[in-house]
């Protein structure tokens, strides 16, 4: 069977995780109609549907894609690709929650909201469903990605928005009734029903992630959208589906709760996630990997790998040592040594218990906190000087103190975008934070004056093509300048 991630136009499948549902009625003293049952049900499904789509959103994603090589410098970019996507608004002033793969290579991200009823009604109304796909879209901006876990955080500019809340995901139950809502084949809105199929599926043994198991309807578009339960609290996020067919076989999953909860408060705060190292390498412990290495356990976590010089190193942490528990929580599995780590407070020690051979043996290991490119340059820019109002972004030269922090860099000047300017929303030109601009319009830009006396001596509508260099591959970046 084939994994397909879901949220690009006409070739994605979608998978979501299911979040649970019981359905209670009232002791009878006489047979009630079955007929009314019916409608009771349906009407706390309506009810449900009425406050949960207000804080789903449309995710409508342009991106340039290479059709193929020139045999010059770049690839070529033969045309514009355009995909669908779904979100979650979790905070009010426009915080979405989203998949990764949703917005990623983004030249721009616009969202729609659903359209709000007029009157007291809180159901969808005919007018309101025929009216959303020609609701004005808003220009988005990204705020940060998880791209492990898949995850990305994005906003507009809004306040008082409705959001979504988080379920528990320890509540969680098999066969829990669920709801997926998003966008799937682009059709805005949409809602389908279904039963958590597992709590917590792992597709991948030495995956440090797990999933949840629906069988609730998922399609292209519905990818970063939220899977509900019955009290409208967001259990997962949809992310794959397996399929033969490219649509919905029953076999969706989603990202849980609290890994989305701690992606997006980080993000959202760092624009990054700032995760605790400790120094070593861990894999599955399999009766097979166990038993060829003589361990008296034959399932949970196993230290392959110890860093040299490392903090797990010299706390005494050793090859072949089981991890027991992190900060006094078992570890059974690679999923919850991760949490135990992402969830780890910044500056103390990470307790762990370990068993070599027949002995149980308990390290403090000093934690170190992940260093990013960004955080460094944050500490080099002037705010006064590094702004680049045109393109909605702060910016620093390529010099002699940033290039080592950029040792594969192939073009080795031009302007490196830091963060998005507090003085504008957007990046028009899709760009995002560690690009590195190399020109525009075909001239080289070597620092943040000349970018800005290149943009400078364009006017509005004048069309812009800026050559960078993301992720070591160089391209072109176009649009019209605003």
């Amino acid at each position: 069977m084939k994994r397909r991630g879901i949220g690009t136009c006409n070739s994605w499948a979608l998978g979501l995780g299911l979040v649970g549902f019981t359905l209670t009625l009232p002791a009878q003293t006489t047979r009630k109609n079955p007929l009314e049952v019916l409608d009771q049900f349906s009407e706390s499904v309506q009810a449900l549907a009425a406050r949960v789509a207000p804080s789903v959103v449309q995710i409508s994603v342009t991106r340039y894609a290479p059709q193929g090589e020139t045999g010059g410098r770049i690839g070529a970019v033969l045309g514009i690709q355009q995909s669908v996507g779904s979100g979650a608004i979790i905070d009010p002033d426009g915080y979405i929650v989203t998949n990764a793969h949703v917005v990623a290579d983004a030249q721009r991200i616009r969202v729609t909201l659903v359209p709000q009823n007029t009157g007291n009604k809180a159901d969808q109304s005919i007018s309101n469903a025929l009216s959303q796909p020609f609701a004005p879209a808003k220009d988005a901006v990204l705020v940060g990605v998880f791209k492990e876990l898949d995850v990305a955080l994005i906003k507009i500019s809004a306040t008082g928005l409705p959001t979504l809340p988080f379920a528990d995901y320890k509540k969680l139950r098999q066969g829990q009734v669920v709801f997926a809502f998003g966008s799937r084949q682009g059709l805005s809105n949409s809602v389908s029903m279904g039963v958590v199929s597992s709590v917590a599926r792992q597709p991948d043994p030495d995956s440090p992630f797990i999933f949840i198991q629906t069988d609730a309807p998922i399609n292209p578009g519905d990818s970063g959208g939220p899977l509900v339960n019955t009290a409208g609290e967001i259990v997962g996020l949809d992310t794959f589906i397996l399929s033969q067919s490219g649509g919905s076989e029953g076999l969706g999953f989603a990202i849980p709760s609290p890994l989305i909860q701690v992606v997006a408060a980080q993000v959202k705060k760092y624009g990054h996630i700032h995760r605790q190292l400790i120094g070593v390498g861990v894999q599955s412990l399999t009766p097979t990997l166990a038993a060829a290495l003589g361990l008296p356990r034959d399932r949970g976590v196993i230290i392959s790998d110890v860093v040299p010089g490392s903090p797990a190193e010299v706390a005494g942490v050793k090859l072949n040592d089981t991890v027991l528990s992190i900060d006094g929580r078992a570890v059974e599995n690679l999923p919850m040594f991760l949490s135990g780590l992402l969830t780890h407070p910044n500056g103390t020690p990470v307790k762990l218990e370990l068993l070599r051979g027949q002995e149980m043996l308990t390290f403090d290991v000093a934690s170190v906190e992940e260093t990013h490119t960004t955080d460094q340059l944050a500490d080099l820019i002037d705010p006064e000087t590094s702004q680049i109002s045109q393109l909605g972004i702060v910016g620093i030269a390529i010099d002699k103190r940033t290039e080592a922090m950029f040792p594969n860099l192939r073009v080795h000047y031009g302007v490196v975008v830091v963060a998005r300017s507090a003085l504008s929303l957007g990046t028009p030109a899709g760009l995002q934070v560690n690009d590195v601009i190399h020109e525009v319009n075909g001239s080289v830009v070597s620092s943040v004056e000349a970018l800005r006396s290149a943009l400078g001596a364009l006017k509005r509508g004048d069309p812009v093509a800026l050559f960078i260099e993301r992720d070591g591959k160089l391209q072109y970046l176009a649009f019209e300048l605003e």
